[in-house]
C-alpha cells in the first residue's frame, strides 16, 4: 500500500511576547494547583518542604519538555522558534518558605470593562471636533472677505469726511481772504487801474482757493491708496 503522510500548518504567533504569555499562563497555573495542594508551612525556620520542591521541579521540567517538543510547531513572524530562549535562571526554583514560587511572571494585562457612555462621549467629542473644523474652514473663507468689505467702507468715510472738512476750510479761507482784501482795499482809497488790481487779485484768491482745496485731498487719497496696496499684497 501506498502511505500517505499529513503536513499540518505550524500554529503562527506574531511575537516572541505571545510565546511568553502561553509558558507564564501554564507555569501560574501550574503554581496555583500546587499552592492549593502543597500550601507553604507557617514556622518553617526557613527548611524548605522536600516533597513540595520536588513536585515543582518535576512540574517545571514537565513545562520545559511540553513547549521545548511543541517549539517546531510553532513560528514567530514566520520565522522558528527557540525555546531555549525562553527558559532561563527566571525559571529557576525559589525556597517556598519565603513565600516565593517556582517561576517569574510575567505582568498581567488586565482591560476596563467596556463603557457605553465612554464610548458615546467619545463619539460626541469627535462629532464637536469635526464642526469646530468646519467652522474654522468657513471662518478662513468668510473673514478675509469681511475685513476687506469693512476696510473698503472705513475708506470711503473716511475720505468723504477729509472732503468735507477741506471743502469747510476753503470756504473760510475765501471768506475771510475776501473781506480782509476787502478792507485793506478801502482803506488804501482808489487805485490806479483800480479794476486791473481787483481782477488780478480775485485770481489769486481763487487759485489760492484751488491749492488748499485740492492738496489735502491729494495727500489723503495717495496715503490711503499706498496703505491699499500694502494691504494687498500682504493678503496675497
Amino acid at each position: 500500500m501506498e502511505s500517505t503522510s499529513t503536513v499540518h500548518r505550524r500554529i503562527e504567533l506574531q511575537a516572541p511576547e505571545d510565546f511568553a504569555y502561553l509558558i507564564n499562563n501554564v507555569r501560574r497555573a501550574a503554581a496555583d494547583s500546587i499552592n492549593a495542594a502543597f500550601p507553604p508551612v507557617e514556622g518553617a525556620d526557613g527548611q524548605e518542604d522536600e516533597l513540595r520542591v520536588r513536585i515543582e521541579e518535576m512540574v517545571n521540567n514537565y513545562i520545559i519538555q511540553t513547549f521545548t517538543l511543541a517549539a517546531p510547531n510553532l513560528t514567530i513572524n514566520g520565522m522558528p522558534v527557540d525555546p531555549e530562549l525562553f527558559f532561563s535562571s527566571s525559571s529557576s526554583l525559589e525556597s517556598p518558605a519565603a513565600g516565593g514560587i517556582f517561576f517569574t511572571p510575567a505582568p498581567e494585562e488586565q482591560y476596563e470593562a467596556f463603557d457605553s457612555r465612554k464610548r458615546a462621549r467619545v463619539e460626541d467629542l469627535a462629532r464637536e471636533e469635526e464642526d469646530l473644523l468646519r467652522s474654522i474652514a468657513a471662518l478662513k473663507r468668510r473673514v478675509p472677505q469681511a475685513t476687506a468689505s469693512a476696510w473698503a467702507v472705513a475708506t470711503k468715510t473716511g475720505l468723504a469726511t477729509d472732503d468735507a472738512a477741506v471743502e469747510a476750510v476753503r470756504t473760510r479761507v475765501e471768506t475771510d481772504g475776501a473781506l480782509s482784501g476787502k478792507k485793506t482795499l478801502e482803506g488804501l482809497g482808489p487805485l490806479d487801474r483800480q479794476d486791473v488790481v481787483e481782477q488780478h487779485f480775485e485770481t489769486a484768491v481763487e487759485s489760492l482757493g484751488r491749492l488748499k482745496r485740492d492738496m489735502p485731498a491729494t495727500v489723503a487719497k495717495m496715503e490711503r491708496a499706498r496703505v491699499a496696496a500694502g494691504y494687498v499684497a500682504t493678503e496675497r
